[in-house]
């Protein structure tokens, strides 16, 4: 088989356990030697739903991946994918799920539906099928007219989404996605994300890790966000974005001449807690950091006491970015420190 495309077999549609979560993960351990790449991870995917999970370099996303897809045990804790323990039912489990690593590992030396009708008939489709799924893939990630090129032609965005594809080969009920638009132009990466929720629609669930925020909020229905192998954080994007705290309030004079004299005014008002407002001149706004209700009042009263007229006010919360910034200490894109380097090597 391809190393590192796909793990799953013919899709089984029913959870065995018939409960609502797709993948259960309950106090997972895994060290490389000293270091301890998983330290007690708990998580919970719903089925038909993206989990993304956030983490900067070496913070143990991998090693969740290649633990839930079979590739290596845990050293203390249990999960289930689909109802089927990873540690003592891996044959089933690999009956029901797709993976996509870092990289795309489709056999270069072969054409692309070559690719996959290999793939398919590893698989034990018959050879009909087999086809018939390949031709289906190649058509639904744009890949028809190079179906029959060698993947060593394929760009890099050809050979991710060749690999998505061959993921899919066997209709898994649970996809994993490692990092899957590492090093992909915009326009691939949306066409990668186009995919993905296709792939949701049709009630496939997938675990997403990813280091791009704008991913993130793009395709995940809940974050789960790990930091030097822990969860330190979890749930719905604009929980999370509550939880850090802060808004932006931003406003819109009717007249842009307004713009700095309300700037200055709101400044000289010192409001406390207020941070400096900021002029936006492209957008004609002013953004006001506030913390609490009470902020938030004392701002508009005094826009309103002025006599501005406005054009519009709105609040916004944290960017994701800024979210994970509060978090972890550092931004999602990068690298903890020096140990990370270390745990890259076995693909933490």
């Amino acid at each position: 088989m391809v190393a590192g495309t796909l793990v799953g077999m013919t899709r089984i549609d029913k959870n065995p356990s018939g409960a609502n979560s797709a993948v259960t993960v309950r106090g997972l351990v895994k060290h490389y030697g000293e270091t301890k790449a998983l330290d007690g991870v708990d998580l919970d995917v719903r089925e038909g739903t993206v989990m993304g999970v956030l983490g900067p370099n070496g913070a143990g996303k991998t090693t969740l991946v290649r633990i839930l897809s079979t590739l290596i045990t845990p050293d203390a804790g249990h999960a289930t994918v689909a109802g089927h323990d990873v540690v003592r039912q891996p044959r089933q489990l690999r009956r029901v799920i797709g993976l996509t690593g870092q990289y795309a590992s489709v056999d270069e030396k072969l054409p692309g539906w070559e690719n996959l009708y290999m793939i398919g008939r590893l698989l034990d489709l018959p050879r009909k099928e087999a086809r018939a799924r390949a031709d289906e893939l190649l058509e639904r990630f744009s890949l028809t007219e190079a179906a029959k090129r060698p993947a060593s032609t394929y760009s890099g965005g050809m050979r991710r989404r060749l690999d998505l594809a061959a993921s899919m080969i066997g209709r898994p009920a649970v996809l994993y996605l490692d990092e899957p638009t590492t090093g992909l132009d915009p326009r691939t990466r949306n066409e990668v994300w186009d995919e993905v929720q296709r792939m949701v629609g049709d009630g496939v669930t997938v675990l997403l890790t990813t280091q791009y925020m704008e991913e993130a909020e793009q395709l995940a229905s809940e974050l789960t966000v790990i930091d030097r192998g822990k969860v330190i954080a979890g749930g719905a994007i604009d929980e999370l974005k509550a939880k850090v705290g802060g808004r932006t309030l931003r406003i819109r004079p009717a007249d842009p001449v307004e713009l700095r004299p309300l700037a200055s005014a709101l400044d000289e008002l010192g409001i406390t807690g207020i941070a400096t407002t900021t002029v936006d001149a492209g957008s004609g706004t002013l953004l006001v950091p506030i913390l609490s209700d009470e902020q938030l009042t004392a701002v508009t009263g005094a826009v309103v006491a002025r006599g501005v007229t406005i054009a519009s006010i709105t609040t916004e919360l944290p960017s994701l970015d800024e979210v994970f910034l509060s978090l972890t200490g550092h931004r999602a894109s990068a690298p903890q420190d020096a140990t990370p380097t270390e745990l890259e090597k076995v693909s933490v």
